[in-house]
């Protein structure tokens, strides 16, 4: 047993991040008024967040990888029996990050196109019409009760491995090492860090709309009396 690193500094900053911005949009939609602003701010910022991971996912360091840490029903049923072994998101925990990523992302699709008649378009709301607007709007909303639950679960999850297997998830995501037998994970250097920051980038100017060509003035009406 010795100590390793488990969980590289982007991932960590990424998993923090995303969690002051989730907290961070559900305060904003529930204030409303002005808060939308920043509600919008927010989900840009999630957008861009997750494109980052998802490349992260393939090019980053041994534990982020997909390949690392998903599996299929064979290992999920070993580690519900006790037999599984490894380090990193268990094979259960993996259903959970896929879960959670991909719900966040049908979150803030929806988000970009939607509006809430009051305050609130979304950045590429001036791509679509109003009824599909408020369909996406719909989709949105209905979404948020899902997103809650998942991380609720999440924070069970922490719990359950606090109590009942006296291993904290929490340290590692902060200081990056864990106590263990595992391997120091290895890759995710500079060059693939430059790679997912330009796509995360990209992600938020193309989410952002700030692409799309100024709307045309507005005339104003005549105020000039008809003559008689």
């Amino acid at each position: 047993m010795y100590r390793f690193r488990v969980w590289d500094l982007p991932t960590r900053i990424f998993h923090w991040a995303l969690v002051a911005c989730v907290i961070g949009s559900f305060v904003s939609v529930k204030i409303g008024g002005n808060a939308m602003v920043w509600h919008g701010r927010f989900g840009l910022t999630v957008v861009g967040l997750l494109a980052f991971r998802l490349v992260w996912g393939f090019i980053g360091s041994t534990y982020a990888r997909f390949a690392q840490f998903v599996r299929g029903p064979r290992a999920i049923k070993d580690y519900l029996q006790g037999r599984w072994q490894g380090e990193g998101h268990n094979p259960l925990g993996a259903l959970s990050v896929l879960a959670m990523l991909g719900t966040l992302l049908l979150l803030v699709a929806t988000g970009l196109f939607a509006n809430d008649d009051i305050a609130f378009e979304g950045p590429l709301y001036a791509l679509v019409g109003k009824a599909f607007s408020d369909r996406m709007a719909g989709i949105h909303r209905l979404i948020e009760p899902l997103t809650i639950l998942l991380v609720l679960a999440h924070l069970a999850a922490i719990a359950f491995y606090v109590r009942v297997r006296k291993e904290t998830l929490i340290m590692p995501m902060i200081t990056g090492e864990k106590v263990g037998a595992g391997e120091t994970a290895k890759g995710g250097g500079i060059a693939a860090l430059c790679v997912a920051l330009a796509v995360g980038l990209a992600a938020v100017y193309g989410a952002s709309g700030a692409w799309l060509p100024d709307p045309p003035p507005v005339v104003p009406a005549s105020g000039t009396a008809p003559d008689f």
